[in-house]
């Protein structure tokens, strides 16, 4: 097995090549969370028929796609600011809030914990609990919600656990956020892929409260982490001009915007993505019942944190197996909280699911 110092992510195929001499067309990627199905059909019709709109400059304000970003999550386009990918959003929103102190719940996506520090505050993580399958008890994490936090970050459903919180106790959390004056920025990068969006997406909670952030993006969902393109949900406008006037100007083009626009009004795509995530999910929970080398944690999104329990099996080696095979899984060890036991994969085509299901259950019973 090759040696490696650190762990590969979705996005490092190019490494992968270089270290396993496998071409990066060849590896079917479990680790990236994206959609398999790829890019919307319509995208792929309609946008080339758009290429002389580069010509001009995009509108400053993108006014048509916020609209179209409100017609699809059902929010005033007026509380909706876009970016350069969420990634964007998340640093900017981060460096105008400057907290001091961020409560971070975890284990999850380092990037939250990378803005915080980079903006001088400190970052703590409110470790969710293993033996209730990494869901948030939301009393305990009420009595650490005090005047000393300045900010709380949730990715919802969460990376790398595939847990959510519902609305209902995101309600109960705002309003104890509320109380003391913390923010609370939401990333909503996976809550399309849940099987009822309404029971968990804060985004109607967006026009009541003004301490909370809501963050998307087209990256998984949509397949197209190319195109960059993120929004933010926010009510508090104070906070959004703050926001918009940190940003470059058209920070992004003109192309990215018109493809949102056609990708959130491709309703037969969206439909299909749910039902096959769907399908898939409750199939692959159904095949992990069977293996007796490991507990997975019941998943919310498009993909599955999974513990492996038999001696002597770590998840370096189930790394280096499927990757031989052009499998990529990611191996969790990099997370807070998470060890080398710990591995990652999202829901693929059936029959690339199969081929990794076969392999899991051949290293693991």
């Amino acid at each position: 097995m090759i040696q490696m110092s650190d762990h590969f992510h979705g996005s490092d195929l190019e490494k992968i090549e270089a270290t396993y001499h496998i071409k990066k067309e060849d590896i079917t990627s479990f680790s990236a969370n994206v959609n398999p199905i790829g890019i919307s059909p319509l995208l792929r019709e309609t946008l080339a028929h758009h290429i002389d709109d580069i010509t001009g400059y995009p509108d400053r304000e993108y006014t048509s796609l916020r609209r179209c970003i409100g017609r699809y999550i059902d929010a005033d386009p007026k509380n909706i600011l876009v970016g350069n990918g969420s990634s964007e959003l998340i640093s900017l929103f981060i460096e105008n809030l400057n907290p001091k102190k961020a409560l971070i719940l975890g284990p999850t996506y380092s990037e939250y914990e990378h803005a915080v520090t980079l903006c001088g505050g400190s970052a703590y993580y409110y470790r969710l609990d293993e033996k209730h399958n990494f869901s948030v008890h939301v009393e305990k994490l009420e009595e650490k919600l005090t005047e000393k936090i300045d900010l709380l970050l949730i990715c919802n459903p969460n990376n790398p656990t595939s847990t959510a919180i519902s609305r209902q106790d995101m309600r109960r959390i705002l309003d104890t956020c509320k109380m003391h004056g913390i923010y609370v920025l939401i990333d909503e990068t996976y809550v399309e892929f849940t099987e009822d969006v309404r029971s968990v997406t804060a985004v109607p909670l967006a026009h009541i409260y003004n301490n909370v952030i809501i963050l998307r993006g087209i990256s998984k969902f949509f397949a197209a982490p190319g195109l960059r393109l993120g929004y933010a949900i926010c009510s508090n406008r104070d906070l959004t001009k703050k926001v918009s006037g940190r940003q470059n100007p058209w920070s992004i083009n003109t192309l990215a915007a018109i493809a949102g626009e056609i990708m959130f009004s491709d309703e037969d795509y969206i439909e299909e993505t749910r039902s096959l995530i769907s399908e898939e999910r409750a199939r692959i929970c159904r095949f992990l019942d069977g293996c007796a080398g490991l507990t997975y944690y019941p998943p919310t999104a498009n993909f599955i944190l999974v513990k492996i329990t038999r001696e002597g099996v770590t998840a370096d080696d189930l790394f280096d197996a499927a990757i031989r095979r052009g499998l990529m899984i990611r191996n969790c060890a990099s997370f807070p909280f998470l060890d080398n036991k710990y591995f990652r994969f999202c829901f693929m085509m059936p029959e690339k699911n199969d081929e990794l299901l076969a392999l899991i259950k051949e290293m693991l019973g």
